[in-house]
């Protein structure tokens, strides 16, 4: 298998912040799954304001 250029990646934006995010490998059998780029964005969304106080 030949390697991919980033650019030619997929992206999604995410949910919680908006940002755009790429495709990881990690992420290949659950990429419709994925709503959040990173695990902070998950947590925000989940616990509603964003904050861990």
């Amino acid at each position: 298998m030949k390697h991919k250029a980033k650019g030619d990646l997929p992206t999604k934006l995410c949910v919680t912040c908006g940002r755009p995010f790429t495709w990881r490998r990690k992420w290949a059998a659950v990429w419709d799954e994925v709503k959040y780029c990173s695990e902070r964005c998950r947590r925000a969304r989940i616990g509603g304001t964003g904050t861990n106080r």
